[in-house]
């Protein structure tokens, strides 16, 4: 008779959490409840996703121990609270019907689930507060980050344009800092100084940098007319920034004729932009 293989599965949602230890006390409280079982678990039967948020399913860890248990490899799999498997409910009822379906049994350390109505009324409970947890997290972020903006502190952006390296509060003591990255500062004078004194279009900026060698700012090797484009536009080359330029909002649907059109604007996203104040 084989023995039976044990997984545990732990997970943070930003880096401060993985700094203070947070993902270490979760691996040490799953680890001695194994034990405590009479199990063993293996370091390879671990699956760990640090710093990444629970309101999606795309995570490199999760999806490593959906192969592993679709595989047939995991049959007890301890994880130390729903909320750690997925803030949504539903995404945790997907989750755990898939591992109940491929015949693993799912053990939770502040709630042994059960076949009980009062189990999954428990579940939907602590599902729906894992919820309303983020939708306040998030709300005291978006007004911290309009409060810091307002006051003109730097707190209020989480990243920095082209050019600039990006300092973290949490390295500087509280306050964002965006330092010049002399490397890439003078791709962004090169590419204005092209534009505006050489009258070089966009598609031949491009091909200029591609054949400099020089990376894009998400590091590829490509350049786009897109990107080019949001350099020159933005205003923190000149000394300004905006926070909350953009809203979400429902998509608009644009007949078919407006869309070919090629006095029409190609951007059917969702997000529109935010009155300037």
């Amino acid at each position: 008779m084989n023995p039976t293989q044990v997984a545990i599965y732990a997970r943070v949602s930003c880096e401060q959490q993985v700094s203070t230890n947070t993902i270490e006390s979760q691996l040490m409280a799953l680890q001695e409840q194994v034990n405590r079982d009479g199990y063993a678990c293996s370091t390879h039967h671990q699956f760990v996703d640090e710093g990444h948020s629970g309101s999606t399913l795309v995570r490199p860890a999760l999806e490593q121990l959906r192969d592993a248990i679709a595989c047939g490899e995991i049959d007890r799999l301890y994880v130390q609270s729903p909320d750690r498997l997925a803030r949504k409910y539903a995404y945790q009822v997907i989750l755990v019907d898939e591992f109940n379906q491929a015949g693993v049994e799912v053990i939770f350390l502040n709630h042994p689930l059960g076949q009980s109505p009062e189990d999954e009324l428990l579940l939907q409970v602590q599902g729906m507060v894992a919820e309303y947890e983020r939708a306040k997290i998030l709300e005291r972020s978006r007004r911290g980050k309009r409060h810091a903006a307002q006051s003109g502190s730097l707190n209020a952006f989480s990243r920095a344009p082209y050019g600039y390296t990006f300092i973290s509060k949490h390295l500087t003591g509280g306050q964002v800092r965006m330092d010049i990255n002399l490397t890439t500062a003078r791709h962004v004078q090169q590419i204005f100084q092209w534009y505006v004194h050489e009258e070089l279009s966009l598609s031949d900026i491009c091909r200029r940098l591609e054949g400099m060698l020089i990376p894009s700012p998400s590091g590829y090797s490509k350049w786009t007319v897109t990107t080019v484009a949001r350099i020159l536009r933005n205003p923190h080359y000149k000394g300004c920034a905006s926070f909350g330029k953009w809203r979400h909002g429902p998509k608009i649907d644009k007949p078919r004729a407006a869309r070919n059109a090629s006095s029409q604007p190609k951007d059917y996203s969702t997000y529109r932009t935010a009155p300037e104040e």
